[in-house]
């Protein structure tokens, strides 16, 4: 990182891949994955080019990269929580712990992510009894669909044992109860800048943190310039959509739902939209 910024942000984003592939290949070695996917992310920016925003965002992940090598260098003066959560984004494996909790969960929703090595299917769950909201991971080799499935709007009977971690979402699905069916319970919601609050909040816990996984109750999908954003009904404020979810079916079929009218919607609140 002293290097990097020692010879400039420019030159680097020039460089190739072969810079940040090598340094990616040092941290696998030394066993932090974490780290390495960090890496990577770096060179995705730098392959960017230097229009727009990428050197921004290429200096703020350098600036967490840096916190959280020296966060790992200073981990045993750090409170458990937050010691758990550093070596969670260092990448060690990490078992959950208990108490399990049991709870009709409703299946909020269900996506995945690939790349050249790994498929990652996430699903965000909705405790009906006890409020907690929690994601379960799932893998599969490249090309494949985890084996993991949980239709979105249904509910399972079943066990979670949660990860270390402050606010760590994360859980392991540790027993089913039953087959997943319909219901009518929803989680309740909140408005934009409530969201942005409760991201805010987060980041005390973990600065590492993305996004948050939120529900934003009477919101209405309005185009944005070429984009889109989630405005509130009742309020002058709203979220602009992120890319990502602008590139899949689910927005257009969100704006067929709305017709106008405010919605309820679940999805995850980072800095760059929801």
């Amino acid at each position: 990182l002293a290097d990097l910024l020692r010879g400039g942000l420019i030159p680097a984003q020039q460089s190739g891949p072969a810079l940040w592939e090598e340094t990616a290949a040092r941290m696998v070695d030394a066993q932090a994955p974490g780290l390495a996917g960090r890496v990577r992310e770096l060179g995705a920016l730098a392959s960017a080019g230097a229009g727009g925003e990428a050197p921004v965002r290429l200096l703020e992940e350098c600036a967490l990269l840096h916190l959280l090598a020296r966060a790992w260098l200073r981990r045993d003066r750090l409170p458990g929580p937050l010691a758990a959560t550093v070596r969670s984004r260092v990448g060690l494996t990490a078992s959950p712990e208990g108490p399990a909790i049991r709870d009709d969960w409703l299946v909020l929703a269900q996506y995945d992510t690939s790349d050249s090595r790994l498929t990652t299917r996430r699903i965000w769950l909705h405790g009906t009894a006890s409020g907690r909201t929690a994601l379960l991971l799932s893998y599969g080799a490249a090309g494949r669909a985890p084996d993991l499935t949980l239709p979105a709007g249904l509910a399972v009977d079943a066990e979670l044992t949660p990860y270390p971690g402050a606010g760590q979402p994360r859980m392991a699905l540790t027993k089913r109860f039953g087959v997943p069916t319909p219901t009518t319970v929803r989680p309740p919601g909140t408005t934009t800048s409530g969201a942005l609050a409760r991201y805010g909040a987060a980041l005390r816990d973990d600065p590492w943190r993305e996004s948050v996984p939120v529900t934003l109750d009477r919101v209405e999908p309005v185009p944005d310039g070429d984009g889109w954003q989630l405005a509130d009904a009742d309020e002058e404020h709203a979220l602009p959509v992120g890319a990502a979810a602008r590139s899949r079916p689910g927005l257009w079929r969100l704006v067929a739902l709305s017709g106008g009218a405010p919605v309820r919607v679940f999805g995850e609140c980072g800095p760059r939209g929801f």
